[in-house]
This record gives structure tokens, C-alpha cells and sequence, in this order.
């Protein structure tokens, strides 16, 4: 099985909590955790945050508040089968929440 997708994390600007449908989707966030988007993707991570920043098949909290990739979360996650990357997508996500940081996923 190739493994060639990625799980990545994109730190978000804090300001992203006055966006009411972030913090709705967020309502066990422990304030000064930080603020995430996770995706997963068959590019590199890098050429991905690149193109949430210019707008290209971007997620609106991304390109907007998108500030850093946090490698220390995801890197040694990658790469791995499509599948796997579609749980683990979900699965990080839903294991940051509980650690009371305030995610988005598509």
C-alpha cells in the first residue's frame, strides 16, 4: 500500500474566536490553547498551507487566520495510506479538542 498522504496542522490566529461558527464548533476550548485547522492531503504539507494562504481550494479559517504548520504535532504522523490519513484526520482532531484546543476540520 503506497503511503504518500499527510495529516497537517496549521496554527490559527487567535482572533479566529470571534468567529462565531469556530467557537460554536469549539465549545470545550480552555482559553490560551491554541487554535487549529486539520487537514490531510496527498501533497506536501508545506505546498498545501501555501495554497490555503493564496485562496486555492482553501478552508475560509485557514486562509484567513492561518498563521504556521505546527510539525511538532503532525510530522511524525506522515506519510501514510489514504485511508489511515482519513482517520487519523479525524482522530487528531477529535484528541486536541479534548486536550481543550479550539480545531476545525473540513
Amino acid at each position: 500500500m503506497r503511503q504518500r498522504h499527510n495529516v497537517y496542522v496549521i496554527e490559527l490566529d487567535p482572533r479566529v474566536l470571534g468567529e462565531a461558527k469556530f467557537v460554536r464548533a469549539n465549545g470545550h476550548y480552555q482559553p490560551g490553547k491554541p487554535c487549529v485547522y486539520v487537514g490531510m492531503t496527498f501533497l506536501d504539507p508545506d505546498l498545501r498551507f501555501d495554497q490555503h494562504k493564496a485562496g486555492i481550494m482553501s478552508n475560509r479559517f485557514a486562509f484567513k487566520y492561518g498563521q504556521r504548520l505546527m510539525y511538532e504535532v503532525f510530522e511524525a504522523l506522515n506519510p501514510m495510506p489514504y485511508g489511515d490519513a482519513q482517520y487519523m484526520e479525524v482522530d487528531l482532531g477529535i484528541r486536541l479538542r479534548e486536550q481543550g484546543w479550539g480545531v476545525w476540520q473540513a
